[in-house]
Parts: C-alpha cells; sequence; structure tokens
C-alpha cells in the first residue's frame, strides 16, 4: 500500500483532491500540475487506469463479471474516493465565485489568466526527452501554435449563451486530458471554446442536464481520450509535449486582456491596444510567479524523492 493510499491518509488525499479541484477552475493553472507537485500524479494516472480496465472488461469480457470484480479491486480506493470528494466540494462550492470574479473583471481576469497560461509553457518544455530532429520540432511547435491561434479567433473567450449538448458531451471529453498532462490546463480549453463561463453557471445554478452530460463526456474521456494521449506520449512523447505546447502558445489569444466584446465596432475578440495597462500587467506576472513557484516545487519534491530511493537502494 502506497504511502497517500491508507485510512490515515484520507484527510491529506481530499486536501489534494480540493486543490486540484481549485486548479481546475482556473484556467491556465494545470490539476496535472497541482497532483505532480502533491505526490499523487502516477498513482491517480494508475487508478484511473485501473478503472478505465475494470469497465472496459465488464463490457467486452472476457469473463465480464469476475474481471469486472478483479480488475476494481485493484482500484487504490483510498486515493479515488476522498480525491473525488475533495475535488467535487471545491467545483460545487467555489464555481459561482470564480464566475463571477471572471464575468465582474474580463480585462483583469484575462490578465492573470495570461500570466498563468504562459508560464506554464515551462511545463512541456521541462518534459521533453533528448532533442532527435530540430526541424520537425520546429514544424510541430509552429503548426500546433497557428492552428490554435486561429481556431481560437473563433471563440476567443466568449461565452456560448446555450452551448449544444453534443459541443458539452465532447468538450469536456478533451478538458479532461488537463488531469493527465502537467500544464495543460482543462478550464483554459473550455474558455478558449465558449463553454466557462456556462459550465461554472450550470454547476453553480445545480443544472443537472448540463452537469451530467459534461460528466459522462469527462468520464468517456478519461477513459478513451486519456489512453489515446498516454499511448502517444508513450510512443511519441517528444511530438505530443511540443504540439500541446504550441498549442497552449497560440491559444494565449483568448487571454490577451483588451478584446473586442460583443457590438463593438472592432468586432468581437479583436484584439485591442492595452488600456489602462497596469492592473493586468500587475496580475499576469502574479499568475506566472504562482505557476513557476509550483514549479520549483514540484522540482525539489522530485528531486527529494529521488535522493531518498537511491539512499535507501
Amino acid at each position: 500500500m502506497s504511502d497517500t493510499a491508507r485510512p490515515i491518509h484520507t484527510p491529506w488525499n481530499a486536501l489534494r483532491g480540493f486543490l486540484i479541484g481549485m486548479a481546475e477552475l482556473v484556467p491556465g493553472v494545470s490539476g496535472g500540475t497541482i497532483a505532480l507537485v502533491t505526490g499523487i500524479y502516477e498513482r491517480a494516472l494508475d487508478a484511473a487506469s485501473s478503472l478505465g480496465g475494470a469497465f472496459k472488461t465488464l463490457v467486452v469480457g472476457p469473463d465480464r463479471a469476475a474481471g469486472f470484480r478483479r480488475r476494481i479491486s485493484d482500484v487504490d480506493w483510498w486515493l479515488v474516493v476522498p480525491l473525488l470528494v475533495g475535488m467535487a466540494c471545491a467545483i460545487l462550492f467555489a464555481a459561482g465565485t470564480v464566475e463571477h470574479l471572471v464575468a465582474a473583471n474580463p480585462e483583469n481576469a484575462r490578465g492573470l489568466f495570461f500570466g498563468l497560461v504562459a508560464a506554464s509553457l515551462v511545463v512541456p518544455f521541462r518534459l521533453l526527452p533528448k532533442r532527435k530532429n530540430l526541424a520537425v520540432d520546429i514544424v510541430s511547435f509552429v503548426v500546433a501554435a497557428g492552428v490554435a491561434f486561429f481556431l481560437v479567433g473563433f471563440a476567443s473567450s466568449g461565452s456560448i449563451d446555450s452551448p449544444n449538448f453534443v459541443f458539452v458531451f465532447v468538450a469536456a471529453a478533451v478538458a479532461v486530458c488537463a488531469l493527465v498532462v502537467p500544464g495543460v490546463s482543462g478550464s483554459f480549453f473550455l474558455l478558449a471554446v465558449g463553454l466557462y463561463s456556462p459550465t461554472l453557471q450550470a454547476v453553480d445554478e445545480r443544472d443537472l442536464a448540463y452537469i451530467g452530460v459534461f460528466a459522462l463526456g469527462a468520464l468517456i474521456g478519461l477513459f478513451t481520450v486519456v489512453r489515446v494521449i498516454r499511448v502517444l506520449l508513450d510512443k511519441y512523447r517528444r511530438m505530443t509535449l511540443l504540439v500541446m505546447a504550441g498549442l497552449m502558445l497560440g491559444s494565449l489569444r483568448a487571454l490577451w486582456p483588451w478584446q473586442g466584446g460583443a457590438g463593438s465596432d472592432d468586432g468581437h475578440g479583436a484584439l485591442l491596444a492595452p488600456t489602462d495597462p497596469l492592473v493586468p500587467i500587475l496580475l499576469a506576472v502574479g499568475g506566472a510567479a504562482v505557476v513557476l513557484i509550483l514549479i520549483a516545487v514540484e522540482t525539489a519534491l522530485t528531486r527529494r524523492r529521488v535522493g531518498e530511493i537511491s539512499s535507501s537502494s
């Protein structure tokens, strides 16, 4: 049994889940990064993989019932249950407050999120394996950034008033990938496609239909899209990380603090010159500092764990 998978650690695992849930509410802060910092990243991935394998066995076999019971018993429940409870508490009780602050202060909020995401670009680059082909690296990064910049222009952090549930389902399946890749923010993806505010509003207002569709999409994504990303990271790690970094860079267009609003002469989502830039810039710097501190803490903890393993072997 791992050091975070005992009954005595239940309150701490719930706190870890709460921190991950709070991170997922803020575009730019990755739940995967928080999982890394708090030391449960790999265990959480293993638990998700075990759950996915159990339900796959139940559906396609072989030996469905017995196979399901065997696989489900492998799940690290002392970690999973308090983690999910903590995440649910954070999302249910803080979603309305976060959404209100974003809606009431759009320029300042985008400034903060811009700094968070820009600093998070460090994470995928830190995870890159040794360079193999510089030309392919540059093309992968630049093309991904260009595609993201172009596509985000359609959303530009605007909010969709009545999103189609099919779109919500697909977006949830993609956004849940943030739990797998440190530095990639699921809420930022929702912001870029116009579902950030609708999703937080649905949670705050307990819109069970919206929440149910979103939860189902996230669940399917956890067992399918996430599995695909893990395969890509295993087989094409460098290119996958560079594409992710490029997508993050291009998507910063959605977080430029000064943008034309609906009905504006400049057009909705048009990038404008800075006006009253002091507060958004200060918030961007502060947001970047938070992410860099988290990265520094995660690095220090990783080195410490490696040192403990080396000294004990």
